[in-house]
């Protein structure tokens, strides 16, 4: 494997070191479909202060773990107003599999 593409995989695995941010990730992951955004019920998409509330995490915390995230490849984000939405990039996923399908 080149050492791209493991500096990658380190930053990736570094970021999902964190519990809360793999709480963060874990929670958008199985809200729903990767690559759409995380609906909390049908009014609400999963912004950064519906994850804290759902996670007991302080809304200045989630912002910088999903900034951390976002970071590594592991999620997107969109600015909706006051709101950022978050979501899981189905395409990491895939490398993912891939990683550990050896």
């Amino acid at each position: 494997m080149p050492n791209n593409k493991l500096d990658k995989y380190a930053g990736i695995f570094k970021a999902l070191s964190n519990p809360n941010r793999l709480k963060i990730f874990i929670s958008l992951a199985t809200c729903c479909k990767p690559g759409t955004i995380g609906i909390i019920d049908s009014s609400n998409t999963a912004c950064v202060g519906d994850i804290g509330k759902e996670l007991d995490i302080v809304p200045s915390t989630v912002s910088h773990h999903i900034k951390e995230l976002r970071r590594a490849g592991l999620i997107k984000t969109h600015r909706n107003g006051q709101n950022i939405e978050c979501w899981v990039d189905p395409e990491i996923l895939e490398e993912l599999k891939y990683f550990f399908s050896f």
